[in-house]
């Protein structure tokens, strides 16, 4: 039986889910979308219903799973609303717009006593990144040390403002780092260029081992996402992510996109696909609502220690054993 997806906030990221959705993920369909802009919401919609506001999608009985895509500042409420209907949901990060709103959604997904819902760190269902871990937990270069991440943006949306860096970029590496290294971080230190860009942010795990990320809002050149894991016995990097290289103007190598989606196209696609499956067969995959939730608090725990000169101690509460 297919499953009928509903899609909350069809901008850049929901209308690609949809697209997915009504063209490519097996068992799936598009049951419908939602968005503020009626006729934005139309275009998305591509023929399927177009609800007049969220919480009708959600109760549809011709949606059996939820994306939700909307602005930030909604997710915690569109994601409560989700398990109260008991409806998986997949969440765009973040999870919420601050810690204390992405706690509420992990309470009230403990007290259902079943994970329902997941949030978007697409990089976990990158192949790239899938074959480091994969080569990092079979012990393909010794215990790590080290994991150098990189993530540079052509410049900053004129939306972003002071710690967004962090908050709204930088948790994918938090995410990312979590998983690839299966630690927890308990420390961070922030130094900041000129001007505040680029940042660089140093992490100390439980384990001892160093994570540092260089966030450039304004690289320029193009959207750049690396990542080097240095082991004991070896190191193992993210290859150049292109199925192509170019040669014009007495110049050649590969071509770096204006922005993120072409580079996790397939990450997306891998993503959704997955969580159809999970969401059909009852069993969880990818980032949870605890790691939504992590990733947030250890967001907002560095932005806030950017003014000190010294490291910030990270903490969060024990995790509950419904996402042990």
């Amino acid at each position: 039986m297919s499953l009928g997806i509903g899609v909350i906030g069809t901008g850049v990221m929901g209308s690609e889910h949809a697209r997915l959705a009504a063209r490519e993920i097996p068992g799936a369909h598009l049951a419908g979308v939602f968005d503020a802009d009626a006729g934005r919401a139309r275009a998305a919609a591509a023929g399927a219903t177009v609800f007049p506001d969220p919480r009708a999608l959600i109760a549809s009985d011709r949606v059996g799973a939820v994306v939700i895509a909307s602005p930030d500042g909604t997710h915690a409420e569109l994601a409560l609303a989700c398990l109260e209907a008991g409806k998986p949901a997949l969440c765009e990060k973040p999870l919420a717009s601050t810690t204390a709103e992405a706690l509420r959604v992990v309470e009230a997904e403990v007290a259902s006593k079943r994970r329902s819902i997941q949030v978007g760190y697409m990089r976990r269902f990158d192949p790239g990144y899938l074959e480091m871990k994969r080569i990092k937990d079979t012990g393909g270069i010794g215990a790590p040390t080290l994991l150098h991440n990189v993530h540079r943006n052509v410049r900053a949306p004129e939306w972003f403002t002071g710690p967004m860096a962090v908050t709204n970029s930088f948790v994918h590496e938090i995410d990312v780092s979590r998983w690839l290294t299966g630690s927890e971080m308990v420390s961070a230190r922030v130094e900041a260029g000129p001007g505040g860009d680029p940042l660089m942010i140093t992490m100390r795990t439980d384990r001892g081992e160093i994570v540092s990320t260089e966030v450039h809002m304004n690289a320029a050149y193009g959207y750049h996402v690396h990542a080097e894991m240095v082991g004991r016995e070896g190191t193992v990097a993210l290859a150049p992510p292109s199925l192509v290289s170019r040669n014009k103007e007495g110049a050649g190598g590969i071509v770096y996109p204006d922005d993120w989606v072409p580079r996790f196209a397939d990450a997306n696609r891998r993503q959704m696909t997955e969580w159809v499956r999970a969401a059909a067969a009852g069993t969880p995959v990818g980032a949870s609502a605890w790691d939504g939730y992590v990733a947030s608090a250890i967001a907002e725990q560095v932005a806030a220690g950017m003014a000190g000169d010294r490291p910030t101690a990270l903490s969060v509460p024990a995790r509950p054993s419904l996402y042990g």
